[in-house]
């Protein structure tokens, strides 16, 4: 028995980084905007240096992505002809709300959504939609100071309303927030935090996340109220850590590890701050200050669903352990010496995709969804465009084998599985174009040149023949 035949194929992307068009049909100026490609993207998506507005010595790859504004509707007939069931999207923030704070909502941007989602539905896929995916207006950052404001959640909350009613005959599957861990990591990218000098770090970014926290429930109790037949989820970076040894030190240090990642999917999963987090948290005295009913809401609005990007496992060490460090997602990991490495440093461990699926369905006992898990590389397209993309194909296909053992051996059960980046588009890590996802070659370099023509690599005919059987023909 492999996958279910109602089983979610697909692909993902992020309006940030594929959507361009920043100047159209009304938009403001988002976060995920001003982060620049080059040295300094690492400082900025981090909040040490303070950007809320473009400057003539940075390069910002968003502005155009890879112009899906204006290509949405040959997009999703590419995704079609693939024969996605689902396309996993986001929604740009600001073209709702430019600034954030509006009390009405912004047509253009509605309309444009609109339409993707009539696209989506001709083809008969079904819309999974991030409702926050790296996203705050400039507005809101400059007037509250993003998510470190409890003020958020309500002109988030308003979003969501006019999102859950006009799309209610569109979309039935939610997203709260993309990678909400993210915001330990790179917290001005994840929630519109720039530090000052002084404060403490680690207290803001907890507290920006309770914020988030109580948005997502409140979010999830609004939808369910909207149309009983919404299905919200939460989306985490997984990727289950190991020991670098035996030794309890590391063994130990995985698990404090482990426990960190977890921290807001308890919340969100469970409806509780759980144990480790309370004693540590208090510990340091940064336990992020609540108000009376917060404990009640997380308690009473969990969400259906646990969705996770999965790009790597992580390998970790006692500190002051010496031990060679790997690049990783924006987390810090020592390099595994029992496994490969992309091009950019990624650590390659199929195997780790079902260990982490074990993991996540043994703790939460609710359906999975894999939203993200792809492999970047600098694709070298011939004169038509025409990319052959093996090493795409075998990373892909070792993943999906390594997800089919979860569900037919392991019992887990999963929703879908949406590919990161099936078509290219600009790196949230990195910046760049260079660092390609897609199974569609976009004509758009690092340099800004390019006519964003799509043409159809290798692994665009492999996918196809991977959903047209669920998942047995991985040849």
């Amino acid at each position: 028995m492999g996958f279910k035949d109602d089983f979610l194929w697909g692909g993902a992307t992020a309006a940030n980084q594929c959507e361009g068009g920043i100047y159209e049909g009304g938009r403001g100026l988002a976060n995920v905007d001003v982060c620049p490609a080059g040295t300094d993207r690492s400082a900025v998506i981090s909040g040490h240096l303070p950007m809320l507005s473009m400057d003539s010595s940075h390069t910002y790859p968003a502005a155009e992505g890879v112009d899906m504004y204006h290509h949405f509707r040959e997009d999703i007939r590419l995704f079609a002809e693939m024969g996605f069931k689902v396309y996993r999207l986001s929604i740009a923030w600001t073209r709702i709300f430019p600034q954030g704070d509006e009390e009405e909502p912004n047509e253009n941007g509605l309309e444009f959504y609109e339409e993707m989602f009539r696209e989506c539905r001709r083809y008969g896929i079904e819309p999974l939609v991030t409702i926050c995916h790296f996203d705050c207006p400039i507005g809101l950052i400059k007037k509250l100071g993003g998510w470190r404001s409890r003020q958020m959640i309500d002109f988030y909350l308003h979003l969501c309303e006019v999102l859950f009613t006009r799309f209610r005959d569109y979309v039935r599957y939610w997203l709260t927030f993309n990678e909400i861990n993210m915001i330990l990591h790179a917290p001005f990218m994840g929630a519109g935090i720039s530090f000052e000098e002084g404060e403490n770090e680690e207290q803001v970014k907890y507290q920006a996340a309770h914020h988030e926290l109580i948005a997502s429930a409140l979010a999830t109790r609004m939808a369910h109220e909207i149309n009983p037949d919404n299905r919200v989820g939460c989306m985490f970076a997984a990727g289950s850590v190991y020991p670098y040894s035996c030794n309890p030190a590391d063994v130990w240090e995985a698990v404090v590890t482990e426990q960190e990642n977890y921290f807001f999917v308890d919340v969100q999963a469970r409806g509780y701050y759980p144990s480790y987090a309370v004693k540590r948290l208090q510990k340091k005295k940064i336990f992020p200050r609540m108000e009376a009913g917060d404990e009640e809401i997380l308690r009473r609005h969990p969400v259906d669903f646990i969705s996770f990007s999965y790009y790597n496992s992580r390998c970790v060490a006692a500190p002051d352990s010496g031990q060679e460090e790997a690049a990783g997602n924006l987390f810090k990991s020592v390099k595994n010496p029992y496994l490969r490495f992309s091009e950019w440093g990624w650590p390659i461990d199929p195997l780790g995709l079902r260990i982490t699926l074990n993991q996540v369905y043994d703790r939460y006992q609710k359906p999975l969804f894999i939203v993200e898990n792809g492999f970047g590389a600098a694709d070298e397209p011939d004169e038509n465009g025409y990319v052959k993309d093996d090493y795409r194909i075998d990373y892909l296909r070792e993943h999906i084998r390594a997800m089919k053992a979860a569900v037919e051996e392991d019992g887990v059960e999963l929703l879908g599985y949406t590919s990161w980046g099936c078509i290219d588009l600009v790196s949230a890590s990195s910046g760049e174009m260079r660092k390609r996802y897609g199974y569609i070659y976009v004509d758009k370099q690092d340099d800004g040149s390019g006519t964003y023509a799509r043409s159809k690599k290798k692994s665009f005919y492999w996918y196809k023949k991977v959903i047209e059987t669920n998942g047995e023909d991985l040849d």
